[in-house]
């Protein structure tokens, strides 16, 4: 069996990899007792990498970017609702809460 080497898609498992370690960065954030406090900042960071993320699976992936057009168009419509839903959600709840 002939092994194929895919430079693309390695630089893309790169690039997610990449994002889940930047992430994991930015969610270092502890109160003074050593436990895990969410902040607003890596809340939103953490939809956000995951929304590039969703994007770049579909595409490289999921073939989505070697489909016909309306496929395409479907699934950047998908992501943009999630989109607007998640940080709506958060930043809604955020709001109504008051802290």
């Amino acid at each position: 069996m002939q092994s194929v080497f895919n430079s693309r898609l390695f630089a893309v498992w790169l690039l997610l990899s990449g994002l889940t370690l930047t992430y994991l960065l930015i969610d270092h954030s502890a109160d003074n007792d050593g436990t895990v406090t969410a902040s607003r900042v890596a809340t939103v960071a953490a939809i956000a990498i995951a929304i590039v993320k969703v994007r770049i699976i579909f595409r490289e992936f999921m073939e989505v970017g070697h489909a016909p057009a309306i496929l395409c168009r479907l699934t950047d419509l998908w992501i943009v609702i999630m989109s607007v839903s998640l940080l709506g959600t958060y930043l809604v709840g955020i709001w109504l809460v008051g802290t």
